[in-house]
């Protein structure tokens, strides 16, 4: 079963190069007709090429989009827990003084986590670009959220200590300049936190072109090498991965989907996976 997407209009597609090692190469991996995925030759980055421009991406966050994250609001929060469990946030918590505790979450839907982040003492913001969403979030959890893009909020330079983004950065058009902005409103000593669905995982070996992961709205998909790359060429030390989910639900019945899933996330090849990596300087 695929991740809910909306499905691409008739919107002008560019062709772009490997935002990782710069290649103009690639080999065509799966064909959608609206959409495609090649694969870098370079360093393996599988991504639409041609994509959307971000403009009209904005579109596609809309009422409807907004239906679906109310629907799956408390579902989504508990897994972004258990993600956060996985890298020992409670531990990075302790770690940074109770005046430095300021986070901000990036495409943080309704903010659900950041109200629950609120409740223990940390200092929070939003980032989201779904403005029904957002304002949900505004209204009902009293959270401060900016409606857009992070690099149309403004934030002063080394704002926050922790950078969340949950299933984002696969979204987005110009990853590298996102990780500069998020370098720029890190502190020095800052932490960055970030979820994506995983290509190395089993699901999508298995899946291939059917995987879940392969939508439209995804114009990125990294693997656990791809992403190290990314963020250790753009300012960040990977400091650990950890991944779930082995195999779907429906997929194969509940006997052999537990087994499954127990492995894919002690040996590493779960189908999404969270990355937390360190601030260079």
């Amino acid at each position: 079963m695929k991740t809910f997407s909306k499905q691409p209009g008739k919107e002008p597609l560019t062709e772009i190069i490997c935002p990782i090692c710069g290649s103009d190469k690639i080999r065509r991996l799966w064909e959608y007709g609206q959409y495609s995925y090649v694969r870098c030759p370079g360093c393996a980055l599988v991504y639409q090429n041609p994509q959307p421009v971000s403009e009209n991406l904005v579109e596609r966050y809309d009422e409807e989009y907004f239906a679906y994250e109310i629907e799956n609001e408390e579902e989504y929060f508990n897994l972004m827990r258990l993600g956060l469990d996985d890298i020992d946030f409670d531990s990075l918590t302790r770690s940074i003084p109770e005046a430095q505790r300021t986070i901000v979450d990036i495409g943080c839907a309704t903010g659900r986590l950041i109200s629950s982040l609120q409740e223990t003492g940390w200092r929070v913001r939003g980032v989201e670009i779904c403005k029904p969403s957002a304002e949900y979030g505004i209204k009902t959890y009293g959270i401060r959220i900016h409606i857009g893009t992070l690099e149309s909020a403004g934030f002063k330079d080394a704002s926050f200590r922790v950078v969340h983004c949950s299933h984002l950065i696969e979204h987005l058009t110009d990853p590298v300049t996102f990780l500069a902005e998020v370098r720029r409103v890190l502190s020095a000593d800052g932490w960055l936190i970030l979820s994506t669905p995983n290509i190395s995982g089993f699901q999508a070996k298995l899946m291939r072109a059917n995987w879940r992961s392969a939508i439209p709205d995804h114009l990125f998909l990294y693997s656990k090498k791809t992403i190290s790359r990314l963020l250790s060429s753009n300012g960040f030390e990977v400091a650990g991965i950890k991944t779930w989910g082995g195999i779907g639900r429906g997929i194969v019945p509940a006997w052999i989907k537990k087994p499954v899933d127990i492995l894919a996330k002690r040996f590493g090849f779960g189908d999404v996976m969270i990355v937390l990596a360190r601030r260079l300087p």
